[in-house]
């Protein structure tokens, strides 16, 4: 079996763990099927030697030792995954982190080479926020950027912390995190830019800036049957009406220069004769440009008054995980266009939409993202596929792209054999 058959194996297989009915994935952040697929990652790490840790907010390690006392290359994404998710999205970049890492250990071995910097896979904590939120939060919290224990605090819908739910599954660690050189991370893009341009690879050079909007809409309970429609302060209806407005803000500004959702809703007391008195909702929008997220805020916040004036219901609305622009570092992306050159594969700079762990780690270290095209751009739910040969050019990329790393590469520290 070749290197790349390998891993192939080893991505379906994965892929079998909470695998739903029509071939996605159900691995929410520190349930047993996220359980499974984290032994997984801890199985294929101690076969092959390598140290396992796991720090205070369940990140998981697999250390490399190559240099003694050095810092460490990062690679990796994460394995869990939305409710009905796709089985790519994060467990790719995983997978293939581990097996960049083998076959750089391997070309090590048989070169004889001298590497500046250790190597180490890495899968965060929560990255998709399905379960708990806000989302990025492993490698958030890696950064400085969030408070462990404040997140620890955090509760799903059914009260369970974080606390309790990684300790529940044997995996809130207490090690010590690695000290990072530089991170790499590799991705479907869950766009359609690569697949419509018919390019194997992309380089992110940034990210899009990210605004939250947490909403309560208060109203007052009430008999379904036995209220007058003019005596009903719903806040279902209210808040269906705030839906609308998030979904049509967009229309305001040029095409595709906003994007904007209602992903989550929850409604109390959720009874079938009982008029709504509470809806809680979060609101999410993003642009290239901190001006229209801005504007568009502004106008919502407006509208949202309008709604709970009409409604004479109150309306509570503050900002939630705002992420501005992170750049990605230019000798990142000459380096990945250098990989691509050496392999003979096409690549182009490319924007990314979504978030993910490497916009945490590129706040702290000399950060890499490469995307690999998604059939259809779809993503986030069962659909989302993307092609064995374009993982497999994926792979061979973010070898050659650690290997670099390891020995100097977007540091001083360069050595001839990153060259």
């Amino acid at each position: 079996m070749t290197s790349s058959q390998a891993f192939l194996k080893d991505f379906h297989d994965v892929a079998a763990i909470g695998a739903t009915p029509a071939n996605g994935v159900d691995r929410q952040a520190a349930t047993p099927e996220d359980k499974q697929t984290r032994d997984w990652f801890a199985a294929y790490a101690e076969a092959r030697g390598w140290e396992v840790r796991v720090d205070g907010i369940g990140n998981m390690f697999a250390l490399v030792e190559l240099v003694p006392g050095a810092p460490y290359v990062l690679v990796g994404s994460h394995l869990d995954s939305q409710p009905l998710g796709g089985r790519f999205d994060g467990a790719y970049g995983v997978i293939a982190g581990l097996h960049a890492a083998s076959r750089i250990t391997e070309r090590l071995a048989a070169s004889g080479g001298t590497p500046v910097f250790n190597l180490a896979v890495v899968n965060w904590f929560n990255e998709e926020g399905g379960r708990f939120a806000p989302s990025i939060m492993g490698s958030s919290v890696f950064a400085g950027l969030m408070d462990e224990d404040a997140m620890l605090a955090v509760q799903d819908l059914a009260g369970i912390s974080v606390r309790e739910a990684l300790d529940g599954i044997g995996y809130l660690g207490t090690d010590q995190r690695p000290e990072v050189a530089s991170y790499a991370e590799i991705h479907i893009e869950q766009g359609r830019i690569l697949e419509r341009e018919q390019l194997p690879l992309g380089a992110v050079d940034y990210s899009w800036y990210t605004q939250k909007l947490d909403i309560e809409v208060l109203g007052e309970q009430s008999h379904t049957g036995a209220t007058a429609m003019a005596d009903r302060h719903d806040a279902l209806v209210a808040a269906s009406k705030v839906v609308l407005l998030v979904h049509d803000v967009t229309k305001k500004f040029t095409e595709e220069a906003l994007v904007s959702s209602v992903g989550r809703m929850t409604l109390e007391p959720n009874s079938p004769i009982v008029v709504a008195r509470r809806v809680h909702l979060v609101a999410d929008l993003r642009s290239a440009s901190p001006e229209i997220v801005s504007e568009a805020r502004a106008s919502l916040l407006a509208d949202i008054d309008a709604i709970a004036r009409e409604h004479d219901i109150t309306i509570n609305v503050n900002d939630f995980d705002i992420r501005g622009i992170q750049y990605y570092p230019e000798e990142g992306l000459e380096l990945a266009e250098k990989v691509a050159a050496e392999l003979g594969l096409g690549i182009r700079r490319i924007q990314t939409m979504a978030g993910h762990d490497s916009v945490a780690l590129n706040r702290i270290a000399p950060t890499v993202m490469l995307f690999i095209p998604s059939v259809d751009g779809v993503s986030h739910c069962e659909r989302e596929f993307t092609r064995d040969e374009d993982m497999v050019a994926g792979l061979d990329a973010l070898t050659e792209l650690g290997w670099k790393l390891v020995h100097g590469a977007l540091t001083d520290q360069a050595t001839g054999p990153a060259a």
